[in-house]
């Protein structure tokens, strides 16, 4: 059972790793967030084996502990019997003292195995987390170059003006924004003008007015 689980899990691992390795790749993003899926799925399934292979284990120290009871009971009715007399519940006994220890030790064996199955599977499946959050980092990196690539693209659509002219739509825009500023202001001042000579021309004529006013009281 552990080497069907080895072979997968390295199979597995081999293909992350081939995959991590290729470099002409037509659209690596996509095909990475495919893979990672993939193998997030089949790294899922390997944890589901090795729930199965700790729950084994776990069956085979039970009934190991079962045997070696069975065995120690066996083994004192046989005592017991022998004492008495009844040589034929002794030997019943023995016989089963026997069939016991058997088991109990074939039991041990294959709990010893499943652990050391279990643990050698625990640390294949480590190694594999570790491969998958290397091809997430690698998956932030390429979304990272991705982006500054596209961000790049469009600057220098913006700058080339889609070829219709030497100046950039930026340099267009602020250029705009300058010659409206500048109209702006001078509306501005011109209304601001206009009513200034207003005013002055309003005082200068009421000024005028009064003094017409004093020289007829004199």
């Amino acid at each position: 059972m552990a080497n069907v689980f080895t072979r997968l899990m390295d199979s597995i691992e081999g293909d992350i790793q081939a995959f991590l390795d290729k470099k002409d790749e037509k659209n690596p993003m996509q095909a990475l967030n495919h893979y990672l899926r993939q193998s997030e799925k089949e790294t899922e399934k390997v944890r589901q084996l090795i729930e199965r292979q700790r729950r084994l284990k776990d069956e085979f120290s039970s009934e190991r502990k079962e045997a070696d009871l069975m065995a120690d009971k066996r083994r004192d009715q046989a005592e017991i019997a022998e004492k008495a007399g009844e040589h034929e519940l002794a030997d019943y006994a023995r016989k089963d003292y026997e069939e016991y220890r058997a088991r109990a030790e074939r039991l041990t064996y294959s709990e010893i195995e499943a652990m050391r199955q279990l643990e050698a599977l625990e640390k294949k499946y480590e190694e594999m987390n570790h491969k998958l959050k290397d091809m997430r980092l690698r998956r932030m990196e390429m979304m990272g170059r991705e982006n500054v690539a596209r961000a790049r693209h469009q600057i220098s659509k913006l700058d080339t003006g889609a070829g219709e002219k030497p100046y950039s739509r930026f340099a267009d825009m602020e250029r705009y924004i300058e010659e409206l500023e500048h109209k702006v202001n001078n509306d501005y001042y011109r209304h601001t003008f206009d009513s200034k000579i207003a005013r002055i021309e309003k005082q200068i004529n009421s000024g005028g007015a009064s003094s017409e006013s004093n020289e007829k009281m004199v």
